[in-house]
């Protein structure tokens, strides 16, 4: 007897196929269609070389974890995925400018950005996932999931700094200023945190094998462009009068222009906008400090109190001004942050509006972004839109059924909560992120804008403002303040 036909319960006529509907079809088969309608067939032949290479990959890393895990090596590696992340770099990075290592901040600063463009800008071109899940189990701080896998990151930033502050420590051990030892220390710290971050990605399911070689490959790419170019651009940059500024702005806006977009809505373009813009704010300070004396480090006379370190005393004080100095800077950053976001987000809507019913020249459009001709409420002022320390999520998530989004292969929709292995009564659940389906405009299933186009500018601004404060402003303040630099 022939089947009942699953969409209209009743017998098929003999010989037919039941028509290719979306009724019919599967989520992959969706998806595969979109990906073909999205993707140039260049880009399209290239993904399906990574999605076989993953394929594979998963299989193994899983087999491997099976036999490796532990719940210390668990906790050991997600922790120190935390060194690897944005908001640790800027934490970790505006400490150099507070101390008076402009050169070793503006250079290590440099050489993340590049990485961090790279890797996203390949992200969002290849579209690879990462490794499935399952049968990989993903151990994740965070939300860095949600981004497509091909490359890492995080081993392209760690190699990228690694290689940078291990070039300086050569530099001071051959000169003589660092003892052999203390030389050899250096290089061992370094090794364990590139082995940290980079194993790491694989042990928590994050990255395949593929994911950290061509991150690794970034990373070396990053400190040799910074090694090689960057000292040149900075000496034309010095002695250059407005071309230099001008140059850096409209280099920064066509590489976020440029940017691929990619099948689904993922959080790589701000990555890459964050980085770009926060360099573009460095090397235009960086200009003007050397025109406004008041702002110039190197013409700065005041030293942190108790900087001699002779007595316990002078420690003492000293301590307290470095974190005073810390503190305050940091603070400094997050509250321009806070009112400068909405600020702009208020501001700019109008403005586009206004120039797309003024100018014949149809402003740029982002996949996933929705223009300001097609909304009138928006964008909210939420601080949830650019990673930052304030965004970190610290809740830890166990992904071992994560059948939707881009980050692991698969679409579709699921409960929105996921149970942790071996946990047989099921009691233990976690929250795991999911891609919605979003249109052309960045608006989901139920009409809710997702992106809206100021958000683009608005991440540039406050990047940029964010670049010169920790470079510059911030430093000068500490100067007149009498806390030294």
């Amino acid at each position: 007897m022939p089947p009942l036909c699953a969409s209209c319960h009743h017998q098929p006529p003999p010989n037919t196929v039941p028509p290719l509907t979306t009724t019919h079809r599967t989520p992959l088969s969706r998806i595969v269609s979109r990906i073909r309608l999205t993707l140039p067939s260049w880009r399209a032949a290239v993904r399906r070389q990574c999605l076989a290479v993953v394929e594979r990959e998963s299989e193994i890393i899983a087999q491997w974890q099976s036999r490796v895990r532990t719940p210390w090596l668990d906790t050991y590696f997600l922790h120190t995925s935390m060194l690897g992340t944005h908001t640790f770099f800027l934490v970790f990075l505006p400490a150099f400018f507070f101390f008076g290592h402009d050169d070793l901040g503006r250079g290590l600063c440099y050489a993340l950005a590049f990485g961090v463009y790279m890797s996203s800008y390949l992200k969002d071109l290849v579209c690879s996932p990462r490794p499935y899940a399952p049968p990989v189990v993903r151990l994740t701080v965070g939300n860095h999931h949600l981004e497509y896998g091909l490359p890492s990151t995080h081993s392209t930033n760690s190699t990228s700094m690694a290689l940078f502050l291990g070039a300086h420590v050569y530099d001071l051990h051959r000169i003589g200023t660092l003892s052999t030892a203390a030389f050899a220390t250096w290089v061992v710290v370094l090794f364990i945190y590139v082995f940290s971050i980079v194993v790491g990605r694989l042990y928590t399911g994050m990255h395949g094998f593929m994911d950290c070689s061509v991150g690794i490959i970034l990373g070396i790419i990053s400190w040799l462009l910074q090694h090689l170019v960057m000292p040149e651009v900075e000496k034309w940059v010095q002695s250059s009068d407005w071309s230099a500024p001008l140059v850096v702005t409209v280099v920064c806006l066509l590489l976020v222009n440029q940017h691929p977009s990619p099948v689904d809505d993922c959080p790589c373009f701000e990555d890459a906008i964050a980085f770009a813009s926060v360099i573009l704010g460095i090397i235009t300070s960086f200009w003007c400090s050397k025109r406004v004396p008041a702002l110039n480090t190197d013409l700065f006379t005041s030293v942190t109190p108790g900087a001699a370190l002779d007595s316990p005393a002078a420690i003492t004080t000293w301590v307290l001004f470095a974190l005073l100095k810390l503190v305050t800077g940091v603070l400094i950053i997050f509250s321009w942050r806070i009112l400068a976001k909405p600020s702009v987000q208020t501001l700019l809507p109008p403005l586009f509006r206004w120039l797309a019913w003024a100018s014949p020249v149809r402003l740029p459009h982002r996949r996933h972004y929705t223009p300001a001709t097609e909304y009138v409420h928006g964008p909210p002022h939420t601080l949830r839109a650019v990673p930052s320390m304030i965004d970190l999520d610290l809740a830890v998530a166990e992904v071992v059924d994560e059948d939707a989004g881009v980050a692991s292969g698969r679409r579709g929709r699921s409960s929105g909560a996921v149970k942790r292995r071996g946990s047989p009564s099921g009691s233990v659940q976690e929250k795991a992120v999911t891609f919605e389906e979003a249109s052309e405009g960045g608006t989901g299933e139920d009409g809710e804008v997702k992106h809206y186009d100021a958000d683009v500018l608005t991440k540039v601004v406050v990047y940029v403002g964010i670049g010169a404060i920790a470079t510059v402003m911030v430093p000068a303040l500490f100067e007149a303040l009498g806390w030294g630099v």
